[in-house]
């Protein structure tokens, strides 16, 4: 008699990834050109937006490019450091250190407003706020009057 294989892991709903695939497209065009890590992103949604929010410790606003072309909201950066010590006339020693990423995202047009997209940076976080349309907004309940 054959063994028989059993997942013993519990069936994890996918409810959660394919609501969040229909607003965002996480494809394969997110990339680092060199050896180091893509930095992580959370997405949170509020009644009245989304954010974007990217881990970049130790850089400035100004190593970021934020591109949004046919509904594709691309974050781009690239840093290049260079040091030199002089230790001696007859030594020199130079350090290189170069980081370059790009992470894109495909935006559900029928949901965010893309005229009102803003960033900021602040204590090593890139946010991204991306406004829902007024018309997909959650509206308060209301009564209804039985006449």
């Amino acid at each position: 008699m054959l063994p028989v294989k059993r997942n013993l892991l519990p069936t994890i709903s996918r409810f959660f990834d394919d609501d969040w695939d229909s607003l965002f497209d996480f494809s394969n065009r997110n990339f680092s050109t060199t050896q180091t890590t893509l930095p992580s992103v959370n997405i949170k949604e509020t009644s009245n937006e989304f954010v974007v929010e990217m881990a970049a410790p130790g850089m400035k606003k100004d190593d970021f490019q934020i591109e949004l072309n046919n509904n594709v909201l691309t974050i781009k950066s690239e840093t290049k450091n260079e040091k030199e010590e002089k230790d001696s006339e007859n030594y020199t020693r130079r350090e290189f250190s170069y980081q370059s990423f790009q992470r894109s995202f495909n935006l559900n047009n029928r949901v965010i407003d893309d005229s009102k997209i803003e960033a900021k940076y602040y204590n090593g976080i890139l946010n991204i706020l991306l406004p829902k349309k007024e018309e997909v907004k959650a509206k308060p309940t209301r009564q209804i009057e039985i006449v």
